[in-house]
């Protein structure tokens, strides 16, 4: 076999990525490694990864992946090598020098055995696990498993390794045990940081470390991937589901009501959360530190904050309100807190109004998706999320975006719809009847308002799913005769010529010959809209001439996320500037709690997935779909038309989109940290910038400044007493003449000269000192901490780079965002955190730092004077404000000490003072809690 692959090699040349992973893979086999995974995001080429791998291990060679398409993309690719009569085997009898095959062929248990082919247990079936999982193979299977072993050399590949959960994970462990002789690779577009931890562990078990990893933001860049776009559309639900979510909210007003009653149970609600969260007292009496409280229930916490952000609580010592805590309280908000004071409060008392307020509270808690059992408040089903997610004003949503992209490409456009499911299967609730339709949220139903739609109907959708081709009337016929001329074996049923409406296309074909017939005839352009589903439209579905998604989707896993963006991101060499656009629509109501729902899902979908916003950075999360967007809370309804607004022009404008990503320039392929800081009362900045520390201070002034030291900073000032050194020479000059006997005129002129000379001198010297006075006066702005912070960490060696490193930039609405360039990932969300603190309210710092202020000179008299105060030395701070000294630099004196340093330098005189001092302690006590910038912050990561 060894000759067989001898003779074969790649149709194409590598690109970058590839060939990288495959040095990165011979690097690792040189060192021992016999097993490896490599991640490459969806269209980078992957399979010809393994294929080339298997190639230069030149052993019989078997890939596995999740189905029969992926498995025929690994058969395709294969026989694209040259010479083309490369060998390729599809049976379990690997007689081929590669053979392909599906999951499912090696783990094909017995018909009572309860897994799914996802590997998932069958619903009832418990999780005790047997002693030996290839034992219970179907005989098929164990056929298999003794060929596999039989090889004396095997390289071995698995595809979409992350399918390897519960079942299939365990029996692979368990088989690659037996094959000690096998080389393996993992291959996966799903990027190590978003597995779950059971899931790390499990490959970490079948592959070790990763040995390679690329981006999809590193593909885009470097042309292998479409420049592509997140957008999304906001929409509200429909009048009769508005009527509907307004009833069920009811109860849940009711509840509110009653929870804000003073005599609602025999400790109020309201009272009970002052106790827990604003005076919460420690065995000693005093108050419990906030950081106590957040580390021992962040959830609870959040909550608590943004109950205060509501006006129903006050704010907690110490505590910080950042962006999260901006928002109204949401429905888990409520259910977090109300499940506290019953499990803690309510349930351990035996007063009859106790009591009664638990029934209240368990009638009204299933209108919001929750019930009241003995061990607490637990998660039901929600309809209020089921009417948000199948909303029928999605439907109208896609048709507008379908509008509007066709508008804007034309000939090219080609939309492709993802949905859950084609029909709804669960019978809907009685309480929603009437209320949704039956096949809510359903492909079949976005097909019909497509197809009902006169500005989308012209594009001739076409649904197809596992089990069904369907089309208008004209567009079946039109399929049927493309299925007539391109595959005249396969024999269609007759459209009847006087058919109107949709109908579906039958006959004696598979789901396998209809995907790959349908898709041709989408590229082709005999429609130009499919409507499919997510898991037969997903992993191993191609189309280059894609031109967006819509994603109707309910599924947030990373994996999910990764595979559905990734139909449209291929490169299409028929449309060299193709820019793909991913369209979300979110439905929102701001008439109930649980009414964000759709737009957590919207905030999952995009956590950890990096995209261009429209400033030209790659960020992580929804701020890539717009910067103002907050993960947190959706932006109001009333907001709603303005986005989709915007959108409409981002998605006219792809020219624009495909310049920001910056296809060919260099890049570093890495995640850094920034932290966005806004303040009302921070100028906007004009410019944006990167790195322009001078090397030069800004105008500090210690808080007891000796004369000399301000003559110093007085910007080449000579030291003290120069300012007499005119006289001097004057009185020297004058001796000199007399013993030279000039005449006393000109002796009297010299000294006059000097004496003037010696006064400009000084006011000048005193001039410049007032306008550093000025200078150190002015706030201090965020840049100067930023740079404080870095020089802090770099001295503290928890970081390589110091201030000229800190990169910032200014967005329109004046913002700032900062972030530490040429370090490390962890070390720039070192930084970010830092600059976060050092930027935030005094909650229980181990150290803090005084900033001493000045009062700004009003005009040049006290300017003058200010300056000669200055250099005698007389000058004084009028007030001294003090800051928390971020959490890691005050983990310690010497790392206090580094940034006491740097703060010196950039901010102001005065030494970090521990809060374990007396001294400290009483400036803890006075000043805890106060917010000294008053800015939002807001951290996010982008890619580099």
């Amino acid at each position: 076999m060894a000759t067989a692959f001898a003779r074969t090699a790649p149709a194409v040349p590598l690109r970058r990525h590839q060939r990288e992973a495959l040095e990165a893979l011979a690097a690792a086999t040189s060192a021992g490694r016999r097993r490896g995974w490599v991640v490459l995001p969806p269209g980078a080429g992957k399979t010809l990864v393994g294929l080339e791998y298997a190639r230069r291990m030149a052993c019989p060679t078997v890939v596995f992946g999740p189905n029969t398409a992926i498995q025929a993309q690994w058969v395709k690719e294969w026989r694209r090598f040259t010479p083309a009569t490369a060998e390729v085997g599809t049976d379990r009898d690997l007689s081929r020098p590669v053979t392909v095959l599906t999951y499912q062929s090696l783990a094909t248990f017995e018909p009572d055995d309860e897994v799914d082919e996802e590997g998932a247990l069958a619903p009832g079936v418990t999780s005790g696990e047997p002693e030996s999982l290839v034992d219970r193979l179907h005989p098929n299977g164990r056929a298999l498993v003794e060929a596999l072993r039989a090889q004396p050399e095997l390289t071995l590949v698995l595809d979409e390794c992350h399918h390897l959960l519960e079942v299939w994970g365990r029996l692979l462990a368990e088989l690659l045990a037996e094959l000690p002789q096998a080389r393996v690779l993992g291959l996966t577009a799903t990027p190590p940081d978003t597995l779950t931890p059971d899931q790390a562990g499990l490959v970490r078990e079948l592959f070790g470390a990763p040995v390679y990893a690329a981006s999809v933001p590193a593909a885009v860049r470097e042309g292998s991937l479409a420049p592509f776009g997140e957008l999304v559309w906001l929409t509200t639900p429909t009048p009769s589901e508005t009527d509907w979510l307004a009833g069920e909210n009811e109860r849940f007003v009711e509840l509110v009501t009653d929870l804000t009653d003073p005599s609602f149970g025999s400790v109020p609600f309201l009272r009970w959360l002052d106790e827990r969260f604003v005076r919460r007292a420690t065995g000693e009496g005093t108050v419990l530190p906030w950081y106590r409280i957040e580390k021992e229930a962040p959830d609870a916490a959040r909550a608590a904050l943004r109950m205060y952000h509501a006006g129903l609580l006050a704010l907690p010592e110490g505590a910080r309100i950042r962006e999260e805590h901006r928002t109204r309280p949401t429905a888990e908000d409520w259910v977090r807190l109300i499940d506290d004071w019953v499990r803690r409060c309510l349930t351990k008392s035996d007063a009859e109004g106790d009591l009664e307020a638990c029934g209240r509270i368990r009638e009204a808690l299933p209108s919001i998706g929750y019930r009241l059992t003995r061990a607490g408040i637990r998660t039901g089903r929600s309809p209020v999320d089921r009417v948000l997610a199948r909303s029928a004003a999605k439907t109208d949503a896609v048709a507008q975006i379908v509008h509007a992209e066709s508008t804007n490409l034309g000939d090219r456009f080609r939309m492709l719809v993802l949905c859950d499911h084609e029909r709804a299967t669960a019978t809907l609730p009685a309480g929603l009847r009437g209320v949704l339709a039956t096949d809510a949220g359903s492909a079949r139903l976005v097909l019909d308002g497509l197809v009902g739609s006169e500005e989308t109907a012209g594009l001739h959708p076409v649904l197809v799913t596992g089990r069904s081709v369907v089309a208008e009337a004209a567009t079946a016929r039109a399929l049927h005769a493309y299925v007539a001329e391109h595959a005249p074996l396969i024999e269609l049923d007759p459209v009847p010529v006087d058919a109107v409406g949709v109908v579906e296309v039958t006959g004696r074909w598979q789901s396998r010959q209809w995907v790959r017939l349908v898709t041709a005839f989408f590229e082709a352009g005999g429609c130009r809209v499919l409507v499919g589903t997510r898991a037969l439209l997903g992993e191993g579905w191609d189309a280059r001439g894609v031109s967006g998604v819509i994603d109707l989707t309910t599924a947030t896993t990373p994996t999910a996320v990764v595979q559905t963006r990734g139909r449209a991101l291929r490169t299409d060499p028929s449309w060299p500037d193709k820019v793909a656009l991913t369209w979300t629509v979110v439905c929102v109501t701001e008439d109930h709690p649980k009414g964000t729902a759709d737009w957590g899902r919207f905030v999952r979908k995009h956590h950890g997935y990096y995209a261009v916003d429209d400033h030209g950075e790659v960020v992580g999360g929804v701020a890539h779909v717009d910067v103002a967007l907050s993960p947190y809370a959706p932006p109001p309804v009333i907001e709603f038309e303005a986005v989709n607004a915007a959108m409409l022009v981002r998605a006219g404008d792809r020219r624009r989109v495909s310049d920001l990503w910056r296809v060919g320039e260099p890049y570093d392929d890495r995640f850094v940290h920034t932290l966005r800081v806004r303040s009302a009362r921070q100028p906007a900045a004009t410019r944006r910038a990167s790195s322009l520390v001078s090397g030069e201070s800004s105008a500090v002034l210690p808080a007891a400044l000796p004369a000399e030291q301000g003559v110093q900073l007085a910007k080449g000032s000579p030291p003290r007493g120069a300012g007499r050194a005119p006289v001097a020479a004057a009185v020297s000059l004058v001796a000199s003449l007399a013993m030279l006997r000039f005449r006393l005129i000109w002796v009297a002129a010299a000294l006059v000269l000097a004496m003037v000379g010696s006064l400009i001198a000084l006011i000048v010297r005193a001039w410049r000192a007032g306008g550093l006075v000025a200078a150190a006066a002015r706030p201090v702005d965020s840049l100067r901490i930023a740079y404080a912070v870095a020089d802090g960490l770099c001295a503290a060696e928890l970081a390589a780079r110091g201030a000229e490193s800190v990169r910032w930039d200014v967005e329109p609405d004046g913002s700032y965002q900062f972030s530490l360039d040429g370090v490390t990932s962890t070390e720039s969300a070192r930084f970010a955190t830092a600059l976060d603190e050092a930027l935030g309210p005094i909650a229980t710092p181990r150290y803090v730092i005084p900033r001493y202020l000045l009062d700004a000179p009003t005009g040049d008299a006290t300017r003058f004077v200010a300056g000669v105060r200055l250099l005698r030395g007389t000058l004084r701070p009028t007030a001294v404000v003090w800051h928390g000294v971020p959490d890691e630099l005050g983990a310690n004196a010497g790392r206090a000490k580094a940034y006491g340093k740097a703060w010196q330098r950039w901010v102001s005189g005065g030494d970090p003072v521990y809060t374990g001092s007396p001294e400290g302690e009483g400036i803890l006590r006075s000043q805890s809690g106060a917010d000294p910038f008053a800015v939002t912050t807001a951290m996010r990561t982008s890619w580099r």
